[in-house]
């Protein structure tokens, strides 16, 4: 960060700042009005984007650093995201990743319920009846070839708590066969 005006300014701000800076720039240039081109928001830009959504303040969940992000919601719908201008971890900026959270949330093809395979085709099935094949898997899998037949693997995605509650998992399954996905 840098202090320009004695305003703190992070990496995001400052390349808005220069691509504005370099479209002003060549407008000049090329000799169009720059008062045409740029003009102050009006009080109405600057609030709500779409009339009747609700703001809601989140964090992103792409990894464990947990970035503020503002959510404008309509009808049960995610519609536009901001950065959290307050949120103490991330100071008003996030990365693509985050930035691209409202495309990840409203994507077609994220899985929103739980998939099996019957007979070669995947069909929906609850969420008790994955949990129990999953337990009754793993059981058996135990039993047929001991604990450390199995390994746990973390994310960077999970919070430190998570990552706890992932270790006393593969301790009490038995392994001590844990690792994080990044080595993988």
């Amino acid at each position: 960060m840098s202090e320009i005006n004695n305003k703190r300014q992070n990496r995001r701000a400052f390349l808005k700042m220069s691509a504005l800076a370099g479209a002003v720039g060549i407008s000049q240039a090329l000799g169009s009005d720059t008062k045409e081109m740029l003009k102050k928001a009006s009080g109405q830009e600057l609030s709500v984007a779409y009339p009747g959504s609700e703001r809601i303040k989140t964090i992103c969940t792409h990894c464990s650093v947990g970035c503020g992000i503002i959510a404008e919601v309509k009808d049960g719908v995610w519609v536009r995201q901001e950065v959290a201008q307050d949120h103490p971890v991330s100071l008003g900026g996030h990365c693509c990743k985050g930035a691209d959270m409202i495309d990840r949330v409203r994507s077609e093809t994220r899985l929103r319920y739980p998939i099996e395979k019957v007979n070669g085709k995947w069909e929906r099935t609850t969420w008790d009846s994955a949990m129990d094949k999953i337990a009754t898997q793993l059981s058996t899998i135990r039993e047929k070839n001991g604990p450390d037949s199995v390994m746990f693997i973390g994310s960077a995605k999970v919070s430190n708590e998570q990552s706890y509650y992932i270790r006393k998992f593969a301790a009490f399954f038995g392994t001590n066969n844990i690792d994080h996905q990044a080595r993988i």
